[in-house]
């Protein structure tokens, strides 16, 4: 006679079935958990390996910011510093040549006039004097003309004033000082 399996045995296939499904989805789910974890892992110590040099840099170069402005401080003083040298050898280099302008303001100044006030603004001498006379003014102006440190003298004007009773002539007159020796390198 024929064997007729009467048992369930599609349900229990079935059972199997599922239960090896649930064990796969649950491999596969723990599998992509692990590899999402691993890749997480993976990245985030990317991150921080990058943070890092990212920090390193970051600190070199606040180091060399920092450098560079030392370096255009020191710079600025060294210009400074070079800029006052300049001053100072300039000054000692003209000692000897404001002495001379001086000597010679002296001796072209005629008898019969004197200075109230004397200034020197670069290569330019302004005067405002008091004279006996217009000839003594005309005196002095050929004076400042003949002489070898001074150019160009220039009356700018004259005025009339008492003085102890006196009627005196006040003077501005402006001339320019020459250095004679500057060409041949005498100063």
């Amino acid at each position: 006679m024929a064997k007729i399996n009467l048992l369930p045995w599609r349900e229990q296939r079935r059972e199997e079935r599922k239960k090896q499904f649930i064990a796969m989805l649950a491999a596969t789910v723990v599998a992509s958990v692990a590899i999402i974890f691993m890749a997480d892992l993976y990245i985030s110590d990317s991150v921080n390996h990058q943070q890092k040099r990212n920090q390193y840099l970051q600190s070199k170069i606040d180091v060399m910011n920092k450098s560079i402005t030392e370096i255009k401080d020191l710079r600025a003083r060294k210009n400074q510093l070079l800029k006052r040298t300049e001053v100072i050898q300039g000054l000692q280099g003209n000692r000897p040549v404001i002495v001379r302008v001086f000597d010679e303001v002296a001796k072209v100044v005629p008898e019969g006039v004197y200075f109230k006030d004397l200034s020197i603004e670069g290569h330019q001498l302004m005067l405002v004097g008091v004279a006996d006379s217009n000839s003594r003014i005309s005196a002095l102006m050929r004076n400042f003309n003949a002489s070898d440190w001074f150019t160009d003298p220039n009356l700018t004007a004259v005025r009339k004033i008492a003085e102890n009773g006196e009627r005196l002539n006040e003077f501005d007159l402006t001339v320019k000082q020459i250095n004679p020796g500057q060409d041949e390198g005498d100063l």
